[in-house]
């Protein structure tokens, strides 16, 4: 009988804080595949909490909304290279609305409040879960809960934007259902969560996903 999986923190450490963001580092051993314990290993956690992330399709339009903003992790990422050749607008990433959970909000409350801030929508129907991922488990903890929602063709209850107090400035983007599935294809579409959610439309509507 294969022995349950199991994990034991020899000791562990708040190295960095920062508003909601932490790094934790800890000392631990664990079952191997072979069934032993592991020597003692150090491991780094990255802790930003967990976000939801929402995507709103046009029926009757064949059209999903989508929103596209700054994202200062991708700008940091491009290389000098990138950047001579003014690249820059790579940072700018054409995502699903998302949002962060806050402790001891629901997931599906995260999303109607980000469909109104970030695209102007009110979403009153039932939302579809689509799945709970981890985008980068070797290095951080965050899970995303991402959704799936029809939206009228009716004109959206504001415009959207995000919240300016926060420095949010994005942009409500629709988008042919093909044309969103072709710019995977061409990697103008690069985010996970938005992939991850247009491919479940696609299967979803019984059509060929990217």
């Amino acid at each position: 009988m294969t022995k349950a999986k199991r994990v034991e923190v020899v000791d562990q450490f708040n190295d960095y804080s920062f508003k909601r963001f932490s790094i934790r580092r800890a000392l631990l051993r664990y079952r191997r595949a072979d069934g032993r314990m592991s020597a003692p290993v150090e491991r780094l956690c990255f802790e930003r909490g967990h976000a939801v992330g929402l995507l709103l399709y046009d029926k009757a339009d064949d059209c999903v909304v989508l929103v596209r903003q700054l994202r200062y992790p991708v700008y940091v990422s491009l290389s000098d290279d990138q950047r001579r050749r003014d690249e820059v607008e790579r940072a700018w990433l054409l995502e699903i609305i998302a949002g962060t959970q806050e402790k001891g909000e629901a997931p599906e409350a995260v999303a109607r409040r980000e469909a109104a801030e970030e695209a102007g929508y009110t979403i009153s129907g039932p939302l579809e879960l689509v799945a709970d991922v981890y985008p980068s488990p070797g290095g951080t903890s965050e899970r995303i809960t991402i959704y799936f929602a029809e939206v009228d063709r009716g004109v959206p209850v504001s415009g959207g934007g995000g919240m300016a107090d926060e420095g949010e400035d994005t942009e409500v983007v629709r988008l042919p259902f093909e044309k969103a599935m072709a710019m995977i294809k061409t990697g103008e579409i690069a985010d996970a969560k938005t992939v991850i959610a247009l491919q479940h439309l696609a299967l979803r509507e019984g059509r060929h996903p990217a």
